[in-house]
C-alpha cells in the first residue's frame, strides 16, 4: 500500500454523535481544525482516481469514546481536500489505544511511534491506497 498523505492531531477528538447544537457547533469546529491542519501539509489536488484505505488511531488518557463515531468526522472533514468525495474510502481501520496500557511501538510509523513515546494523547490519521481484498483477510 502506498502512502498517501498523514497527519497527527494533538488534540482530543470529537464524536458525530450529539444532537444538540453545542454538540453541532464543537464538531464544527473539529471538523474546521482538522481541515486547516490538513491543508498545511496537503498541498495537492484532491484525489479522484483512486480507492482509498483509511486508518485512524486515538491515543487517549481517561475514558474513550467510541472509535466508530470519531471516524466519520475526520473522513468528512478531509473531503474535497485529500479526497474528491469519501466514497472513495474502501476500506476503513480505526484503532483506540490507553496510553496507560503498554504499546508496541516497533513497527509504527515514526510520527505514531514518537507521539506513544510520548505518551501524547492525540489521533493520527492515515490515508494510503487500497489494497486487494484478498491481502487485507491475510492481516
Amino acid at each position: 500500500m502506498t502512502l498517501i498523505f498523514e497527519l497527527l492531531l494533538s488534540r482530543r477528538p470529537v464524536s458525530a454523535q450529539g444532537t444538540s447544537k453545542a454538540s453541532r457547533r464543537n464538531k464544527r469546529a473539529w471538523q474546521d481544525y482538522i481541515r486547516e491542519e490538513a491543508r498545511q501539509s496537503w498541498t495537492q489536488a484532491p484525489i479522484a482516481d483512486r480507492a482509498l484505505r483509511f486508518t485512524v488511531v486515538y491515543l487517549c488518557n481517561g475514558t474513550p469514546g467510541d472509535i466508530n463515531n470519531i471516524i466519520k468526522p475526520i473522513q468528512d472533514a478531509l473531503n474535497g481536500l485529500v479526497y474528491v468525495d469519501d466514497g472513495l474510502v474502501r476500506d476503513v481501520n480505526g484503532h483506540m489505544r490507553l496510553l496507560s496500557e503498554p504499546i508496541d511501538v516497533a513497527s509504527l510509523p515514526e510520527i505514531l511511534r514518537n507521539a506513544v513515546l510520548e505518551r501524547l494523547e492525540c489521533v493520527y490519521i492515515r490515508v494510503e491506497e487500497s489494497s486487494e481484498l484478498n491481502s487485507e483477510m491475510k492481516r
